[in-house]
This record gives structure tokens, sequence and C-alpha cells, in this order.
């Protein structure tokens, strides 16, 4: 039996001196790129930008998804609505005031709008404009850094929020970022997100080539969870 399932490798936690082999390996295989927008305030660290986007751009025409953690999100809705990202999705706990207008921006420029949920974030949080999301993603790690500690209990937003939409007929999809690999593969198909975001532990540092490193993510997931693997592609 298998179950579709949309992948979308984390592009922070690739190996850079590989960049133009796993990205052209990775291209006819995921349904999207997750890039990281961090600012160094809303997080303490410094990592991709919208120069990033433009850069894969050169290589790929696979969607590309921003995930922004910054403090200023109309500044960088802008900047990456300039470089026609294809999904921006800004961090709820900064929207308060700005988030109808940061989405019909980017609505109006023909892309995708999403809000991000930290770990101790609640869903209430978004409820005012969820209707008008494309998609919500779902933090099960603190954000700022690869390879923190899973939290579980996160995994239960990703439950309510599909059971929320089939109630009110929302069209958002569900994204789930953090710590997708061997050991979690199995609690996060049960959660049923429909987007996972992979990044080191579940793809990039399996092994030393992309290759290989895809063929046991593969095995992995499929010997954790009991399904065969189809992301539709």
């Amino acid at each position: 039996m298998s179950r579709k399932i949309q992948l979308s490798p984390s592009l922070m936690t690739m190996d850079l001196d590989q960049f133009k082999e796993q990205i052209t390996f990775l291209n006819d295989k995921v349904n999207s790129y997750h890039i990281d927008i961090m600012d160094g305030h809303f997080v303490p660290n410094i990592t991709l930008s919208p120069w990033f986007v433009e850069q894969v751009r050169k290589i790929s025409d696979v969607p590309m998804s921003a995930h922004m953690m910054v403090t200023d999100a109309p500044f960088w809705v802008k900047q990456l609505i300039d470089v026609n990202c294809d999904e921006i999705c800004f961090p709820s706990e900064v929207a308060n005031g700005v988030a109808f207008s940061m989405i019909d921006e980017i609505h109006h420029a023909g892309l995708k709008a999403g809000a991000v949920l930290n770990p101790e974030t609640s869903i209430d949080t978004i409820m005012p404009y969820i209707d008008l999301l494309d998609k919500v993603t779902i933090m099960t790690i603190d954000p700022g850094f690869a390879g923190q500690r899973f939290l579980q209990s996160c995994l239960r937003k990703i439950t309510q929020l599909r059971e929320l939409r089939e109630e009110q007929g929302y069209t958002y999809q569900i994204e789930m970022d953090g710590s997708t690999n061997l050991k979690h593969w199995k609690m996060i198909s049960d959660a049923n997100p429909d987007i996972y975001v992979i990044g080191r532990s579940g793809l990039f540092g399996l092994t030393d080539n992309i290759e290989d490193s895809w063929k046991q993510m593969l095995q992995e997931y499929e010997s954790s969870t009991g399904f065969r693997f189809d992301n539709g592609l």
C-alpha cells in the first residue's frame, strides 16, 4: 500500500560543495525545495537569502518555498516576491497587525502564502486568517538550527489542522518541519501531514553521495511506515 506525500528538502542542510550535483539529482524527485530565511534576530542564526532563490532558479524549475524566521516579515516578503519565490511562509509570531496585508501582497503577486507555527504557538494564533492560507507549517523542533530535539507533542497540531480543514472546507496544505528521519518517520506518518521537510538527518547526511542517500531515505521511510513511497511525480 502506498501513501501520497510531498517531499521538500531543506537546502540549508545540503552540502554546498555539492550544490549543483545534489540539486540536479533531486530536481525530478522532489515536490519543492524548502529555503530557510533567517535574520539573526528572530533566531540567532543567519542562513539563506532571496539571492539563494535566484541561484537555485538557474538550475531548477522545482517550486521553492521560503520559510522566514525573521522579525521584519513585510520587508522579507517584498524581497521574496521580487525573486518570484513560489511560496512565502511567514512566522505567525510576528504577523499581528500585518498578516492580512502580507497575504494579500503575496497573492496579488500570483504566489502562495503560508504561516509557520513554532512549537509553543497554538493554532488559535492564525485563526483570524487561516481561510486565506495556502499552507500551514508546523515546527517539530525549535527554530533556528538543524539537529535539535524532536518535539512529538507538536504532531497533535497536524491532526488538529487536518480535522479543521475537513470540517471547514479550508484548502491549505499541512507541512511539518523538523527532524524527519528514521527515528521519527512512523509517528510523523501517523499524524499524516501533506508535506515533509527533510534535512541532514533524513537525507543529506545519510551518506556521502546524494543518490545513495536518497535510496536509503526511501528504504527507511518504507520500512518504518509500512507504506510504499509515492510523491506523485
